[in-house]
């Protein structure tokens, strides 16, 4: 076999590996690039290979930097079988049509204001092209070995971190190799830990963490703290929240700080329908996650849900102290932005960030003391209160990382570190190596390596 890494290396987004064989060219992921512009413009950028060429696509879980490049793969000529687990397709029913929407509504919004330098902006793909998409889905189950025909195999293992991730193994006679995907935490708020996997001849594993803890803290205790700091000020927290995995889990946490009384009963709005329509798929999935079935129907229950976009703008209009949840969780698009908009310059507010920012986002800018941000085309002042609780990540940090590795019986011939800044896959390297011993590479974007 022969890996080439057309995306995540030195960058945390754009998760996309072409591996072929004497036989047949798969991809394992398709993601979008985020953050940075010279980023985001590779999205732009044709494919080194036809898509018309790969035989199959792995998918390891929905989040859009893994997922969301499939409906333009779909539309420039793949025809075949995209194989993931159940959660993951039905997650991307969810994700990627709205992924399709905030694209057009992003190109409509640039083209009525004049800030795009593109005459008329376009989007990247729509609405139609991810639903047509979707035909070509074909779930599996976890834990057993599925034929790709000729000389591959593959089976997906649960790697906790979001509903239907998946760690994938892909077999070509007796050589294997496993990619991790995004790695869950052994001890997550509502998912279960990621499978114990004993042996690999090749590791591919991500790196969002690799050069940092997560902290001690409970994060139900940090929660409470910025919730009760804000309302004694009067002010309005709100939380930027990826819609599928940190929606549910600031959820369940809010449902019992309430229950317990160690926040006022301040309204909860949900102003995100694609969280809303993840939320509820937690109640058919119990055997991936912790929650008990009636603890997933409170969690259901702790928010009103927005709905639509005029309801969205009437929590602008309200001054009065509130908790509003919404997406996207890195800022950079989505109706967080217009809340943001009309939120950010008064002190006595909160924006409350609960996973990872990518270099390049507005939630990273912010997370590092920007003074002001820029919203369509237009700077606004900073003066609210800006908090990062890394306790809620659904990364495994580098010592949880580690931890897992050590099921491992031998060690793997190589293992590639991707998904991460550069910083954070080189920390995971050097840690990798001092503890074990094992033989880490750190690839570059396009490097194409043999697996003997």
């Amino acid at each position: 076999m022969n890996i080439q890494f057309i995306g995540a290396t030195g960058t945390v987004t754009g998760s996309k590996y072409l591996l072929s064989s004497s036989s047949q060219k798969i991809l394992v992921d398709c993601g979008l690039f985020q953050g940075l512009k010279q980023l985001r413009l590779r999205n732009w950028t044709p494919l080194r290979f036809k898509p018309s060429d790969i035989k199959s696509v792995l998918l390891t879980h929905a989040h859009i930097d893994h997922s969301g490049y499939i409906p333009l793969l779909v539309k420039n000529g793949f025809r075949r079988k995209i194989h993931c687990s159940q959660g993951t397709a039905e997650l991307c029913k969810i994700l990627l049509p709205d992924s399709g929407y905030l694209q057009e509504e992003d190109a409509r919004f640039a083209n009525k204001h004049g800030f795009s330098k593109h005459k008329p902006a376009l989007p990247l793909y729509t609405m139609k092209d991810a639903d047509e998409s979707l035909k070509y889905f074909h779930p599996v189950a976890f834990d057993h070995e599925f034929d790709l025909g000729k000389d591959l195999t593959f089976t997906l293992f649960p790697a906790g971190h979001i509903l239907g991730a998946s760690m994938i193994k892909v077999r070509n006679g007796k050589t294997s190799l496993l990619f991790t995907g995004d790695l869950g935490r052994p001890h997550d708020i509502i998912m279960k830990p990621p499978e114990s996997i004993k042996e690999t001849d090749y590791l591919v594993i991500e790196s969002t963490y690799g050069d940092r803890l997560h902290g001690t803290r409970e994060p139900k205790d940090e929660l409470a703290e910025v919730i009760n700091r804000t309302a004694h000020r009067g002010g309005i927290i709100v939380i930027p929240a990826f819609a599928v995995g940190r929606a549910q889990a600031v959820l369940y946490l809010v449902y019992q700080l309430k229950n317990e009384k160690r926040i006022p009963d301040l309204p909860v709005y949900l102003d995100s329908p694609m969280a809303r329509d993840a939320t509820n798929l937690y109640c058919s999935y119990g055997a991936e996650h912790r929650l008990s079935t009636p603890e997933c129907a409170s969690m259901c229950r702790a928010a009103k849900i927005i709905n639509t976009p005029e309801e969205s703008k009437q929590l602008d209009f309200d001054q009065a102290p509130k908790i509003i949840i919404t997406a996207s969780g890195m800022a950079t698009g989505g109706r967080v932005v217009h809340h943001l908009r009309r939120f950010i310059s008064d002190e006595r507010n909160t924006i409350l960030f609960t996973g990872y920012q990518a270099a390049g986002t507005r939630g990273e800018a912010l997370v590092n003391g920007a003074d002001k941000i820029k919203v369509h085309g237009e700077y606004i002042p900073v003066h609210a209160e800006i908090v990062q609780q890394d306790s809620l990540s659904a990364h495994a940090d580098y010592e949880e990382i580690l931890n897992w590795l050590e099921n491992f019986n031998q060690p793997p011939k190589m293992v590639f570190i991707t998904h991460g800044d550069p910083l954070q896959a080189n920390s995971l390297r050097i840690k990798i190596q001092d503890k074990f011993g094992w033989n880490c590479r750190v690839p570059e974007y396009l490097e194409s390596v043999d697996l003997k």
